[in-house]
């Protein structure tokens, strides 16, 4: 019995699962050769098809979002690297300059 007093079938929906315990819940797949099928199972399958991939879909979106934050943040770590690269390169430069500007004051005195 649930909580309006009615009596709750026992096979449930997929929204609402005749068990709370998982691992006592029907399955979401039922095997359609154990019992006769219907005239309209297809529209019945095809319906809980629908249903389940509806359900899937955040599940989708949440990892095409991560998928596309984690090529963002890949993007940004080569950009940071070449920017670090260049600002080495240039500094390495500099010094190079300031080596060859001492060994010529070196060798004119």
């Amino acid at each position: 019995m649930n909580l309006r007093g009615t009596y709750i079938s026992g096979t449930g929906t997929i929204d609402r699962p005749a068990k709370r315990d998982p691992q006592k819940q029907d399955p979401m797949n039922p095997t359609l050769t154990e019992t006769p099928a219907p005239v309209n199972s297809g529209v019945i399958e095809s319906r809980q098809n629908r249903t389940r991939e509806m359900q899937l879909i955040p599940e989708a979106l949440a990892r095409a979002h991560m998928q596309e934050r984690l090529k963002e943040a890949e993007s940004e770590r080569r950009a940071q690297s070449l920017i670090t690269a260049r600002r080495m390169q240039r500094r390495a430069e500099r010094a190079s300059l300031r080596a060859r500007r001492a060994l010529a004051m070196a060798v004119m005195q």
